[in-house]
């Protein structure tokens, strides 16, 4: 019997091996792929004859992307806003669970608001009206804009609160034996406990705001405003070919839209690749504990 169980689990282990390298297959195959299309020259990625090795390397289309000042101006204005609108983001989503986790009679008009975000998250009001806020609160042509755009996601608000009712409410009942507040229960109790489900949020918040792009286009008048995003969405090539001497003429020639595209998405995923390793140990944790309360 124990053999047989041994042997089960052996079998069981090998089809998982093979689940998981397909899966990650799937997942690395299609970027591989695409760094392949961004590496190629013009004619092999109009012919359509690249597939997993790039076919007359070059690397004109990054050369073309981070050539110009513009980019790095941009590249900054989405690094402050990540960095700002994460710990703002984070700080309202935290401060909006904290209260809708308690009970309606802890907090009385719990459900009231509870209803109001989720009909938020299911309706709005609309790109008009909601440009015309930030612009009647000076929002526009300012990095706060980008910040408070979208500094309230409902669904990390649900999660996080999930979160916080699933804590054990003695710990709550005793930090207010011990005489401490609702601020100090927050900060001493639920935030140290709550770093899965905090970093969760981050990664969420984080990666929102470094892919957005339509807030940057609505929201920002000059070019010199856009974030990241906004800029390589906007982007297109325009090339001079009377300022240009021989060698810089065949480099343009082998520029291609789809390579250039292809570029655009390796860069905009780099930062992200180098965060996730920091956070991903706690996001299983985090979304699995923050999204069903017992």
């Amino acid at each position: 019997m124990i053999e047989h169980q041994t042997l089960g689990s052996k079998i069981f282990d090998v089809i998982n091996l093979i689940v998981l390298i397909v899966i990650t297959l799937l997942c690395i195959i299609p970027l591989w792929y695409i760094l392949c299309i961004s590496l190629s020259n013009k004619t092999a990625v109009d012919a359509g004859i690249v597939s997993f090795w790039p076919v007359g390397f070059n690397l004109f289309s990054y050369e073309r992307i981070m050539g110009e000042k513009a980019f790095f101006v941009s590249f900054w204005i989405s690094i402050k806003r990540v960095v700002l609108g994460g710990i703002v983001g984070v700080g309202c989503i935290l401060l909006v669970a904290y209260p809708l986790s308690k009970s309606i009679r802890q907090f009385p008009k719990r459900n009231l608001f509870m209803w109001i975000l989720v009909f938020c998250m299911l309706f709005n009001g609309g790109t008009v009206p909601w440009y015309l806020t930030m612009k009647n609160y000076h929002l526009i042509d300012n990095i706060w804009g980008l910040v408070l755009a979208g500094s309230l996601p409902v669904f990390s608000v649900i999660l996080v609160m999930n979160f916080f009712r699933n804590l054990p409410g003695a710990l709550e009942e005793a930090a207010y034996v011990d005489g401490a507040g609702p601020w100090k229960t927050f900060f001493s109790i639920f935030i140290p406990l709550s770093k899965p489900v905090i970093a969760t949020i981050v990664l969420f918040t984080i990666v929102g705001h470094w892919n957005e792009f339509f807030q940057g286009l609505v929201l920002s008048t000059k070019q010199a405003n856009y974030p990241v995003q906004t800029y390589i969405q906007q982007m297109v090539v325009t090339t001079d070919f009377s300022t240009m001497n021989v060698e810089q003429i065949q480099q343009a020639l082998k520029l291609n839209n789809k390579s250039l595209d292809a570029a655009k998405v390796f860069i905009a995923i780099i930062p992200i690749l180098i965060i996730y390793p920091f956070l991903q140990k706690y996001f299983v944790t985090g979304i699995t504990l923050g999204s069903v309360k017992e």
